[in-house]
């Protein structure tokens, strides 16, 4: 049994891990049956995920069992898992070794390629909606209890498009460079699962020999990043880099440079490559528009149009439709692959679809007379730190704890927080960047007299730099 009703020779190698671990697609249908013989119901589980066979043979067990994973980066702190399992109360939680000691008074039902599958004392199994296929987060390892849910056709639609218009198929190998709790990582696995390729598994980051052996050995055939990953590569004279099989490059999770984006697309096109620049949001499974590799040395910074199956349209602030080119308005997306909406508490996942396939954005956008769109800006308070969507209100709400007054401003893969207690300064750094996962270079803390507030109390940014 294998998710989304697809059938793929049972020989056929679905995973390679850098470990040099094999699954085929007819083991994974084994696993498959093993890990629901003991769920057995339609239920919750935690799936703490990590770049190995354990998570993926779990994940793809859950999706196919009509499980309802929860999918949830591996470093999330203790802290706010143990908030996340009080409130959903899961039925289950599929664990790596090294956090099964967090839970001794679950039981071990089932365990397989370094994961066991525990059962947490008197949780019992909530309501779910038919059509609720998966839960994520949108603010990367925050631990919000802020959850969007998809849908079984939102996972098919969106992995049928991407695997269209990148060309997929069953001899195509990617390699991970995402985590898998992360919509864009997902997306990648999904694609490719669907068009039955070969997934290279692997935890190792880019700035590990170890990585560019297992491309090279196992000849990769694309490779996924976030404008951070491009800032890597770049440092690692990736250009210069003889990659044979290497044939697509995708780019996601924010707007790249124009030097890198510029510097990648004319690379690809020198060496016989493909290069996307795509544009996605959580809310949308995944992906929602794709600049096609023909257009990138022509349309350099756009995110393209809409992907196979979806469409885009601009809408001003009163949400009547814009009709014409090079005028700002917010981005609307209509399509298959667009969520049933959110879930905070448990009662949510008994909702059926709140979206009804249509999604405004936050994003303010332009399209150019060829029908390309362009991302301007942002409605909402939310910004990018390397791929993951952070919201600055969320963020502000973790720190009330630890000092009286704070606000967050900054601006994609870098936050800023501001506070009026110089001696906490430190102390907030590091706790923000501890619970959330955020590199240190990746945010500043800023003392001030006071917080520029207006007359209803409420703080005004915009004049935060000034103070």
């Amino acid at each position: 049994m294998l998710p989304f009703n697809i059938q793929h020779p049972q020989g056929h190698t679905a995973v390679i891990t850098d470990e040099g671990t094999r699954m085929t697609y007819g083991e994974v249908t084994d696993f498959s049956s093993s890990v629901m013989a003991v769920i057995r119901d339609r239920c919750l589980v935690f799936c703490l995920c990590r770049n190995t066979i354990g998570s993926f043979a779990g994940y793809l067990s859950f999706l196919a069992g009509h499980v309802v994973p929860v999918m949830l980066d591996a470093k999330i702190s203790s802290s706010f898992l143990a908030g996340l399992v009080e409130t959903y109360k899961p039925s289950y939680l599929w664990l790596p070794g090294n956090r099964r000691a967090e839970f001794p008074q679950a039981d071990a039902v089932f365990s397989g390629h370094g994961y066991s599958l525990v059962k947490p004392a008197g949780n019992i199994a909530c309501p779910l909606h038919p059509d609720l296929a998966m839960l994520l987060s949108t603010s990367g390892s925050t631990g919000s209890a802020k959850l969007v849910r998809l849908s079984y056709g939102n996972l098919e639609a969106n992995a049928e498009s991407i695997a269209a218009y990148l060309s997929i198929d069953e001899n195509d190998r990617p390699i991970t460079t995402l985590p898998m709790s992360y919509a864009y990582g997902l997306s990648v696995i999904n694609s490719h699962v669907i068009r039955g390729a070969t997934i290279l598994l692997t935890s190792k980051s880019l700035l590990e020999a170890e990585f560019w052996s297992f491309l090279k050995d196992h000849g990769a055939t694309s490779l996924s990043g976030i404008p951070y990953t491009y800032k890597i590569l770049e440092r690692l004279n990736f250009r210069e880099m003889q990659l044979p099989s290497l044939k697509t490059l995708t780019q996601a999770g924010g707007k790249l440079s124009g030097e890198l984006f510029l510097g990648y697309a004319g690379f690809c096109a020198a060496e016989d490559k493909q290069f996307f620049s795509m544009y996605g949001q959580t809310e949308a499974t995944a992906r929602m528009g794709y600049l096609p590799a023909e257009f990138a040395l022509l349309k350099p910074g756009s995110i393209g149009k809409a992907i196979p199956g979806g469409a885009f349209s601009l809408a001003d602030d009163f949400g009547t439709e814009i009709a014409g080119s090079d005028i700002t308005g917010e981005l609307v997306y209509k399509g298959r692959n667009v969520s049933m909406g959110y879930s905070t508490v448990p009662g949510d996942l008994e909702k059926g679809d709140e979206n009804h396939g249509i999604l405004f954005t936050g994003d303010l956008a332009k399209r150019d007379r060829d029908g390309f769109y362009y991302i301007e800006g942002r409605k909402g308070r939310f910004i990018k730190i390397f791929g993951n969507r952070i919201s600055l209100d969320e963020t502000e709400r973790l720190l009330c704890h630890l000092v009286a007054d704070c606000a967050c401003t900054g601006e994609d893969d870098h936050l800023v927080i501001h506070v009026t207690d110089q001696s906490r300064m430190t102390v907030v750094k590091d706790y923000i960047c501890a619970v959330t996962g955020i590199q240190q270079s990746a945010v500043s803390v800023r003392c001030c007299a006071a917080l520029p507030r207006n007359e209803a109390g409420k703080t005004h940014y915009s004049t935060l730099d000034n103070h």
